[in-house]
């Protein structure tokens, strides 16, 4: 005899087990349960009921879903030393140039400027991608001019090595960055919303506010970048959009030339957060403990003893320079051969 209670909406008492009742009232109570779980059960608690079955508390999680937990991603590319050198220089450059049409669709032709002189590339291409593909091409063998933004350079090599995430770097003020320290604080992030509205707000996690230590390597290229793209005021953002406001990912893979930017250094299809990806197993590879990476990462989980509360400053440093050995070693190897691939100098991980 089972007496079951639930709500107002349930109350079925002395159902026989193994009785039609029982089936058609177990029926009714997963159809209601699932319904209701999926609609009032926020992750904090599903992550609660994870914690209280690993800890043996309660016998199974009401919570999961099977399969739900199994990742099945592929895996994501890390990029060594040189190719991020290599990718922040090759960003925010466009080609100068365009592409035509021909009259009843005999193909596509392709205009470009060469030390200032505008040319027509002889090749017609059938449609107008292999045209693009060609002309970008062009710019990597020399055979046409480009422009350059280099306001991306600073954005690429900071968002590696100090391993941010897009919504905590678009959201770094002046105020935030001390280059002369080493440091940057992590306290604000920016979220886009389906609707395209962009939202200011704590990061990503509780550990997300952080102090993270910056490779004395690329201290240079964030003072050139303070200095030449950056208003003077403390809050002004450091990495803007076209506008000067917040900086989207729509139109930085645009204006950044993005998609071309990987192709370029053999890498394509790589997203912006495989950057921090990369920063993060150059880190792990410096011989941290985990709840110091944790800390430098910004990652954060439910249960108490993963939520290390320590002085960052110091366990960073030493995660700091020893990102700073690879970037010192790229430089040197750069500077005895500079004709080498630098995808090719320092292998990180």
């Amino acid at each position: 005899m089972h007496v079951i209670r639930f709500g107002d909406q349930v109350d079925v008492k002395g159902v026989l087990a193994g009785s039609p009742d029982a089936d058609q009232c177990i029926r009714y109570l997963s159809k209601y349960l699932t319904k209701s779980l999926g609609e009032t059960l926020d992750g904090q608690a599903q992550r609660e009921h994870a914690a209280a079955e690993d800890d043996r508390i309660i016998s199974r999680n009401p919570c999961r879903i099977r399969g739900a937990g199994d990742e099945h991603a592929e895996e994501r590319p890390v990029l060594s030393v040189g190719q991020v050198f290599e990718l922040a220089d090759k960003v925010g450059r466009r080609p100068v140039g365009s592409i035509r049409g021909l009259k009843r669709g005999e193909g596509h032709r392709i205009r470009f400027q060469r030390h200032g002189e505008m040319r027509t590339y002889p090749e017609v291409f059938p449609t107008r991608a292999e045209a693009e593909r060609a002309l970008w091409r062009m710019i990597d063998t020399g055979q046409a001019d480009c422009t350059h933004d280099r306001r991306y350079r600073a954005f690429v090599l900071l968002a590696t090595f100090a391993s941010l995430r897009w919504g905590e770097i678009t959201a770094l003020t002046r105020a935030d960055l001390d280059p002369d320290a080493g440091t940057v604080r992590v306290r604000l992030a920016y979220v886009e919303r389906s609707t395209g509205e962009l939202v200011l707000g704590p990061p990503k996690s509780k550990a997300g506010k952080r102090i993270v230590g910056i490779p004395q390597a690329i201290i240079p290229a964030l003072k050139e970048h303070l200095r030449l793209y950056v208003k003077p005021d403390a809050g002004a953002l450091i990495f803007t959009g076209v506008k000067g406001g917040p900086m989207r990912r729509s139109g930085f893979n645009k204006l950044s030339g993005w998609v071309e930017a990987v192709k370029a250094i053999g890498v394509p299809g790589l997203h912006f957060h495989d950057l921090r990806h990369t920063g993060n197993m150059i880190a792990a590879d410096s011989g941290a403990g985990l709840k110091d990476l944790m800390a430098r990462m910004g990652h954060d989980n439910v249960r108490a003893a993963m939520i290390y509360q320590h002085a960052v400053r110091g366990a960073d440093k030493l995660i700091t320079e020893a990102i700073d050995k690879h970037l010192i070693g790229h430089e040197r190897a750069r500077d005895e051969d500079d004709d080498d691939p630098p995808g090719l100098l320092v292998p990180a991980g």
